[in-house]
């Protein structure tokens, strides 16, 4: 990509030789100023600065793209000095709004965040989502500078070069906008230096390929290395026009982002429920985040405007100051929490609708390349938040998280394994989902019950178990009242309680098959695609003799009662007495 960094040379040169404080040998330290590079594609010219700015090994640069070189095609966090992977165009901004949200709120330092934007990427939605919450929360310490090349991929960007469009666009979300000659390194001098009580955008016109005779400006030279004869020719042409070879150093940081210590936060106090009352897991997930507020000051909560129905609103009611509104831009609220996270600041927890994080897969995705810590809660999950309809339900969420390299998926059945989860989410690497409920169910476990993930609860069991039911949230209460129901006619079925399904106990699941004739009937309140049937499948796939039913959501749902929903879909306690019997009597009619 050598023409999207011709265009950023002027900016890069004088943000990490001018501007920017930081020390280049801990390019991860908690005071230093950040820098994201959101065109991820010029990633070429990220590495160049560090290696000018004596991190790199100047010889490194030529391992660019090897697979034993840590200098990947776009930025990742293998590089100590990259905090967020970017790449997937119009996320850095919201990351880097998370960071500077965190500079100016939580550390209360005085480091700032500047993120380098390409005009192609600016037709991104996620860029005014991030626009606009920079600028309503006057994030002064954050800094966007649009690299305004006129050219994208394939054609010109549709605002081409009138940067003064640009300019009104920003300002109408808030921010200080100032037009500079991208190629200007006085003019760039002097806009950095500006400090407003709002987010600042520096529009810089730059032309792509700038420097290089016959390719400056011109369409179809996007992600395209220069023949050999030609980069030669150009490199000798730019070398001759350097006046000064002499070595520049980064000013250093003031040194006050707090210290802090995020490793082992234990609840400060067990859970306080009684078997049999009856709660909401979305309910008990706002309780739970709330008491763990009190273990950790680091600990914060992100929401897009279902506070109180995620219940997240009793952590803001006993946090507030930790407690970020992100309104209705889910995809941001991910990135948002992706940056509040980066270099272990704080324990992010951000919760919506499960469904309503379907829009955000692509930051979600982007977040795992990151390696980041990040603790998700979707709500109101299946048809069993009833009459609000389809568009609601979340149905996809187990498929989608699943999918996520390195995720774990918690599926809470009870409050007492809510406020477990959200504990043990806290202290875990990686994307970590946490799936809660809308309808109230009976509390199972007590207090002192022991959680793990990857760790199965078998719920109920005797030695004349026939089937082995698998159920989780809403259908683990419809799979021990189908049991209950079962007893009377003198059958009995076991009843397993996954808690993580991903990962899966597998060993749990396979013990249990085995002992109930290898017959398991798994039962959810999502699409059979990706979810607890399909999990088991995979975990018993190479097994002999074992048989799995699945029941679950077949087509798109309506409107209607919880019950009915439930009955409709074939998921209820009838649903699953009827699987029951049919398991049992194909194995009395094969003897």
């Amino acid at each position: 990509h050598p023409t999207s960094c011709c265009s950023a040379a002027e900016i890069m040169s004088v943000l990490f030789f001018h501007t920017m404080k930081y020390k280049v040998q801990d390019p991860r330290n908690a005071s230093n100023d950040r820098f994201v590079l959101s065109k991820g594609h010029a990633a070429p010219i990220l590495y160049s600065v560090w290696a000018e700015a004596g991190f790199l090994q100047e010889g490194e640069l030529l391992n660019l793209r090897k697979i034993d070189s840590v200098l990947e095609g776009h930025p990742v966090p293998r590089q100590a000095f990259t905090d967020v992977a970017t790449g997937s165009l119009g996320q850095g901004l919201g990351a880097a709004c998370g960071m500077a949200y965190t500079g100016k709120f939580f550390d209360r330092a005085s480091y700032r965040v500047y993120c380098l934007l390409g005009d192609g990427e600016i037709s991104e939605g996620s860029v005014w989502e991030a626009m606009a919450f920079a600028g309503f929360y006057k994030l002064d310490n954050l800094v966007a500078i649009l690299d305004v090349n006129r050219l994208g991929q394939s054609d010109p960007a549709p605002l081409q070069h009138h940067v003064e469009v640009y300019q009104k666009r920003c300002e109408a979300f808030g921010w200080h906008a100032i037009i500079v000659d991208g190629h200007s390194v006085e003019e760039l001098c002097k806009a950095f230096g500006q400090a407003k009580h709002q987010p600042t955008a520096i529009i810089a016109k730059t032309f792509k390929g700038k420097g290089i005779s016959g390719v400056e400006d011109k369409e179809s030279w996007h992600g395209k290395p220069l023949p050999k004869n030609m980069a030669e020719q150009v490199i000798q042409e730019i070398d001759d026009k350097i006046q000064n070879k002499k070595k520049l150093s980064p000013a250093l940081p003031e040194e006050d982002a707090p210290i802090v210590n995020i490793r082992n936060i234990k609840m400060p106090s067990p859970p306080t429920y009684k078997v049999g009352e009856k709660w909401a897991t979305r309910k008990a997930y706002g309780v739970a985040l709330a008491k763990l507020g009190h273990a950790n000051d680091r600990v914060i909560a992100l929401d897009g405007d279902t506070k109180n129905s995620t219940f997240s609103e009793l952590f803001k009611k006993e946090h507030p100051s930790r407690y970020v509104e992100c309104y209705i831009a889910e995809q941001n609220m991910v990135s948002i929490a992706v940056g509040c996270a980066t270099r272990d600041r704080t324990v992010a927890f951000a919760s919506t609708f499960a469904t309503f994080f379907t829009r955000a897969f692509d930051q979600i995705r982007m977040a795992a390349i990151s390696d980041s810590n990040i603790n998700l809660c979707g709500s109101h999950c299946g048809v069993s938040i009833g009459e609000d309809g389809p568009s609601q339900m979340g149905l996809e969420d187990l498929c989608m998280f699943r999918a996520v390299p390195n995720a774990t998926v918690f599926y809470p059945s009870d409050a007492v394994a809510t406020e477990k989860a959200v504990e043990i989410a806290a202290n875990t690497k990686g994307i970590c989902f946490i799936r809660t409920s809308r309808p109230e169910n009976p509390v199972i476990y007590n207090n002192n019950e022991d959680f793990h993930i990857g760790q199965a609860k078998v719920v109920l069991k005797s030695k004349d178990d026939q089937v082995t039911v698998i159920g989780a949230g809403v259908t683990l209460h419809e799979a021990l009242a189908a049991a209950e129901q079962l007893r009377k006619e003198k059958i009995f079925i076991r009843v397993i309680d996954p808690f993580t399904i991903k990962p899966l106990d597998k060993k749990t699941i396979l013990e249990n098959a085995r002992a109930t004739k290898g017959r398991i009937i798994t039962v959810e309140d999502h699409y059979h695609e990706g979810g607890i049937g399909e999990a088991v499948c995979a975990a018993v796939v190479s097994e002999p003799g074992i048989t799995v039913n699945r029941l679950a959501v077949s087509h798109v749902p309506r409107s209607g009662k919880s019950a009915e929903l439930l009955k409709m879909f074939g998921i209820d306690k009838d649903a699953i007495v009827q699987a029951v019997k049919v398991a049992v009597s194909k194995s009395r009619n094969a003897e």
